[in-house]
């Protein structure tokens, strides 16, 4: 037997050949009486057997025939790397034509840097589909958003879900459209000069539709536990190989400008983050940029010094709400004290945690030293999809907050700090439609289950202590939870458009053109939701930012700033600039000043 060769074109899935053919190859290590090809309307096809638990066979089959694999006497399973299901999770996979063979209009697109990041995150069903997003594509680019960010669209189980219960990494769900819509959106992305990329989840399957553990439990491991069950195993070089060659497949096939990597504090393996990191950038076209992102609730530094453009900014998410809203159950509880300082070091260092103990974890240290780190490492935001949607009524921001000066100067806040900013979708149009976690469970005691333990998470929390009050958290699996979270239902604010065209605009003249080199001198508290922090520009300016988030108890030793040699770039509230040199900053304002160099 041999061993397959680890090409970039791929060790796994139904790849098209030069000579036309196509080559089929599974990874089946314990599929004991050998694998078995299952092309519709035609015989059984015995694979040859390789070393290392790969199958493989070569067929010459058009673009759209229909297979699967059979792998037991009563088992045919869909491909693990499909590319396309015929229809969903458990029925016959496709054989599609190359990204290669797409009439892409922009082929001359080699993105752009990782400093003109503006993310906008959302759902691409809510959105409408691919085509919807499409249309939707002028009126972001003119707000100045830079880069859209589409929650995972790997084939999951029914119609309606958030995505992060996939379980064919490898295929786009049919429910938003067709792999070449999905092309077409990038590509009329790219005409636009906006970047496009991919949340995708590595950490496991979903409930529903993996079959790995019939002819695969190899790829994972007993030994540890995820939130989701078995953790994937990343020592075994084949799991490695299945997920590298996924993260570059989107990036080649699709031309993704980049990708955000769900939770990756629960691959217990950084050592293969950084191998693919550096698999994708060494088998990507020279010159195109492609953007690397994390989640990890880790604040592990060493991903972000090899390979990794940013991390999403979680801690100062979580002191910003706390600030904002004054909640503190959860993981808020572990920024209630000393908060406006909390806030400064996540302006200035990134993390909050940077290795002293968790009381929402029992006391377990968390984080290291990000102080050196560059402010463009970091992904800052107001709202996204889980922070929304993982509450229990999927509350926005809009809807919490009582007093709309406060939201536009933390929105200010985040919009012109040196960090990446991302918005996730409603925010830019003011929407208070909830944003709801839903699914759609064909089996109706996974649907119970999923509901069931829905309620039963909130049982923790004040407000749903009673079982009467749980009882209003909607149900996931009810079509109605998903209808209900389309924030594009309702007419956009104006006002709210105007003031993110307006800081976007702002950002990419006054900010933008000198975020490299650029480095926190240090942040100061101003008050109990009060803080000034500054950083000095890579033109060697120094931008200045003051936020008062509600504290009117300030000091005015940091108040007492000589304007006359500073430009006042943003005042939140008119007249706002002249309360500040008078030594007082107004109750929800937030104010950018700019001092040029010498």
């Amino acid at each position: 037997m041999t061993s397959p060769d680890p090409a970039v074109s791929g060790c796994h899935g139904a790849i098209r050949q030069a000579d036309g053919q196509t080559r089929f190859r599974l990874w089946a290590p314990n599929a004991r009486n050998g694998v078995s090809l299952e092309i519709a309307g035609a015989e059984p096809l015995p694979m040859r057997a390789l070393a290392d638990g790969f199958y493989e066979i070569d067929k010459r089959c058009e673009p759209g025939t229909r297979y699967r694999y059979r792998v037991g006497p009563d088992l045919a399973v869909p491909d693990p790397a499909s590319r396309l299901q015929a229809h969903d999770v458990h029925d016959d996979s496709v054989v599609v034509a190359p990204g290669a063979d797409y009439a892409w209009r922009h082929p001359e697109w080699r993105g752009r840097p990782w400093k003109e990041t503006v993310l906008y995150e959302l759902h691409a069903g809510l959105a409408g589909g691919y085509a919807g997003i499409e249309a939707r594509l002028p009126e972001l680019a003119a707000m100045g958003i830079t880069a859209i960010e589409l929650m995972p669209i790997a084939d999951f189980p029914g119609s309606r879900s958030w995505g992060y219960d996939g379980v064919l990494p490898y295929a786009p769900d049919r429910a938003y459209g067709e792999p070449d819509e999905l092309r077409h959106l990038i590509d009329t992305a790219h005409g636009l000069g906006v970047m496009v990329f991919l949340d995708v989840v590595y950490n496991h399957f979903g409930p529903d539709g993996n079959y790995l553990n019939a002819y695969a439990a190899d790829f994972f491991r007993e030994d540890l536990q995820t939130p989701w069950g078995a953790a994937i195993d990343f020592r075994r070089p084949q799991v490695r190989q299945y997920y590298a060659e996924n993260a570059l497949y989107w990036l080649t096939e699709y031309r993704f400008d980049g990708l955000r990597l769900d939770a990756v504090h629960a691959i217990k393996d950084v050592g293969w983050l950084e191998e693919m990191a550096a698999f994708v950038r060494g088998n990507v076209e020279p010159g195109r940029h492609v953007h690397l992102v994390l989640e990890n609730e880790e604040n592990q530094v060493h991903p972000l010094q090899h390979g990794y453009d940013a991390q999403w900014n979680d801690d100062a998410h979580n002191v910003l709400h706390h600030l904002l809203t004054g909640e503190s159950e959860g993981y808020y509880e572990d920024y209630v004290e000393q908060p406006a300082q909390g806030l400064a070091r996540a302006l200035t260092e990134g993390f909050v945690y940077q290795g002293q103990p968790s009381r929402h974890r029992g006391g377990e240290t968390r984080g290291e030293r990000s102080h050196l780190l560059p402010p463009t490492a970091f992904v800052l935001f107001l709202q996204n999809h889980d922070q929304t949607g993982n509450r229990a009524l999927g509350d926005r921001l809009g809807t919490l907050l009582q007093d709309a000066r406060v939201l536009k100067a933390a929105t200010a806040l985040q919009l012109l700090t040196p960090q990446i900013p991302l918005i996730f979708m409603g925010e830019e149009r003011g929407s208070k439609t909830p944003f709801l976690y839903f699914t759609d469970h064909a089996n109706a005691d996974l649907a119970q289950a999923v509901r069931e333990g829905r309620r039963k998470e909130f049982q923790r929390f004040r407000a749903f202590a009673n079982p009467a009050t749980r009882a209003r958290i909607p149900d996931p699996n009810d079509p109605a939870t998903y209808t209900d979270s389309n924030p594009y239902d309702t007419p956009a604010d104006t006002d709210v458009v105007a003031i993110y065209t307006e800081l976007l605009n702002l950002r990419a003249r006054a900010i933008v053109p000198h975020l490299d080199g650029a480095k926190a001198l240090g942040a100061h508290v101003l008050g109990m939701r009060a803080v000034v922090a500054q950083w000095r520009l890579g033109d060697g300016s120094v931008l200045s930012i003051y936020t008062n988030l509600g504290g009117v108890d300030l000091r005015p030793d940091w108040l007492q700033v000589d304007l006359a040699d500073q430009t006042l770039l943003y005042e939140s509230e008119s007249g706002a600039g002249t309360a500040l040199y008078e030594g007082l900053l107004w109750r929800g304002c937030t104010l950018a000043l700019l001092q040029t160099s010498a």
